[in-house]
């Protein structure tokens, strides 16, 4: 991996659940540890398996990994973090408000942007304390900044009294105030992030179309904010060796088209390519392997026997009972939603259902998901630019009106935040849900728990105040208690056969749960299990694919659908 001749000190990883961020950082610090390093790997993925990877358990005090001198871990628990980080904020106000105003700040406080800038209040820590990480020759991040958390610091807003005087009820900058005492230790932080003689950020992904274009748009994000400092490791790079496997010859062509067609902004960047795997990169040795130019022979390996009984027809007939209702596919980026909600879609109108497919994604490609439109269905799109200029425009209109000059910017500067495109697009969601009363919504990119906690909060907040300069409108009103009627909403939570994949679907449904919904069931998406595979490296992984499946059903959800692999994938 050429990012290590020579390392820098700090190396932060980056890149959407289940490209391997937490493979490569492990294989990363085990590499420089074996070279005589002292190393220290920081964590604050909540899915992060580093402790499973890396054989030991982990806690927020970093242990010496026994089987290597010279590295040590740390798993900073974001939850735990973030609710010490809300205490903070939250803590000089009790007993001065009413109790429900200050859970309502709680449950404001108990979302992404909370949780992100927690994080990065540990890694700050961690980079402004030279006399703690004196003894290291390196710190190695998993789970880097990313652009939406620079943004929030970078805006003014986020550093005076402003927040106290809101009148919107939709700010997410509320974990900044009161904590002006630490902008030095942030600057210092930012300042370490952009300089290329300390830091470098590596741009995780997978050989695949989707995965790239989410690695290019954090590389532009991150170089408008001044972090340019940046190396793509293309992980997970397959080469067919049984040329008579039709699998294997089609998922190599697709990892050759995707670099082919890679986006512009990321050709320039210096990059490493690793290949495929048949071995999972779990514990030392596997992790070796990773790192190794080639892989050893592998064992003949047996298929897993996959669930019986539920297919993709049954679930979604069972679906189709109601006659009408919204389904939402949930999920991270690069499972398939936008795929999987336009085959329901389509079965469901071919089922003779009036349907109405929408999506928010500016880059999903529902109509090729589509091919030819089956009569009694429609597509739309939810344009979040648009929603979140409209929906700017009301806040400035309403809340802004009686403010001065100077509240007028802070309040424009505080709508410019990442959380307000939530807020304006899960509006748009709940005019469009309202079509759902004679019909099918079927919803691609839904509104996450943290969105939906967040609208319930903004609520709670305005009703004890009395300060409803807004307003809540009518359809958000209605549309959370429909969220949370079984009978009108179905979530179908999509995943894919992989740890990361599958533990961070684990913390959507956790997050649906906490907020009211319950999940109708789970689709794995892209699975070699259902099929006929002879490539070595693909019957390895189809093997390995069954503790997956098994921990989904044993922990997560008793409805479980397997879908298999295809080339069509998003």
């Amino acid at each position: 991996m050429n990012f290590l001749q020579p390392p820098t000190r700090h190396l932060f990883f980056t890149g959407k659940g289940g490209v391997g961020k937490t493979s490569l950082a492990c294989a990363s610090a085990l590499a420089l540890a074996e070279q005589g390093k002292k190393v220290l790997l920081i964590s604050t993925d909540p899915a992060s398996n580093v402790d499973e990877v890396l054989e030991t358990p982990l806690s927020d005090s970093p242990p010496p990994i026994p089987a290597v001198p010279g590295l040590q871990a740390l798993n900073i628990d974001p939850e735990k973090a973030a609710a010490a980080y809300r205490e903070r904020v939250v803590g000089p106000y009790r007993g001065k408000l009413p109790e429900a105003v200050v859970n309502s700040m709680e449950e404001q406080l108990s979302g992404a942007c909370t949780m992100e800038i927690a994080a990065f209040d540990a890694f700050a820590a961690l980079l402004g304390d030279a006399q703690y990480t004196r003894e290291f020759d390196h710190l190695i991040f998993d789970t880097a900044p990313t652009g939406h958390t620079l943004r929030l610091l970078s805006l003014p807003s986020a550093w005076t009294g402003y927040i106290e005087t809101n009148t919107s009820g939709t700010s997410c900058l509320g974990p900044l105030e009161g904590l002006t005492n630490q902008k030095a230790i942030y600057a210092q932080a930012l300042d370490s992030l952009g300089d290329g003689k300390r830091t470098t950020l590596i741009l995780v992904s997978r050989p695949e179309a989707a995965a790239l274009k989410e690695a290019a748009r954090s590389s532009g994000e991150l170089r408008e904010l001044g972090v340019t400092n940046q190396h793509l490791v293309v992980n997970g790079l397959f080469q067919a060796l049984d040329a008579e496997d039709p699998v294997a010859r089609a998922l190599e062509a697709r990892g050759r088209r995707a670099l082919t067609h890679m986006p512009a902004s990321l050709r320039d960047l210096p990059r490493s390519e690793r290949p495929l795997r048949g071995r999972p990169p779990m514990g030392l040795e596997g992790l070796r392997i990773l790192l190794a130019e080639a892989e050893p022979p592998l064992e003949a390996t047996e298929p897993v026997q996959t669930p019986e009984g539920e297919t993709f027809e049954t679930l979604v007939d069972s679906l189709g009972r109601c006659g009408h209702g919204a389904i939402m596919t949930m999920g991270k980026g690069g499972v398939g939603k936008t795929t999987l909600a336009a085959r329901i879609a389509v079965t469901l109108a071919r089922h003779g259902h009036k349907v109405h497919l929408t999506t928010t994604d500016p880059a999903a490609h529902v109509e090729a998901a589509v091919g030819e439109i089956p009569e009694g269905m429609t597509i739309g799109r939810v344009d979040p630019a648009l929603e979140t200029r409209r929906y700017r425009e009301e806040v400035m209109a309403s809340a802004g009106k009686g403010l001065d000059e100077e509240g007028r910017r802070l309040l424009e500067e505080d709508l410019r935040s990442p959380c307000t495109e939530e807020i304006a697009v899960f509006q748009a969601f709940a005019r469009t849900v309202d079509q759902a009363r004679d019909q099918f919504v079927v919803l691609d990119t839904a509104p996450t728990g943290h969105t939906i906690l967040l609208l319930d909060a903004a609520q709670a907040y305005h009703r004890e105040l009395g300060r409803q300069s807004q307003g809540v409108p009518e359809a958000v009103e209605q549309l959370l208690p429909r969220l949370r009627d079984p009978a009108f909403t179905h979530v179908v939570i999509c995943a894919l056969p992989e740890a990361t994949p599958v533990h961070e679907a684990a913390t959507l449904q956790a997050d649906l749960r906490r907020a009211g919904i319950e999940p109708a069931g789970w689709i794995v998406n892209q699975a070699l299990s259902p099929l006929k595979v002879s490539d070595p490296i693909l019957r390895a992984r189809q093997a390995a694919e069954g503790r997956w499946l098994r921990e989904i059903l044993e922990q997560h959800h008793r409805r479980l659908v397997v879908e298999p692999w295809s080339e069509i994938h998003d």
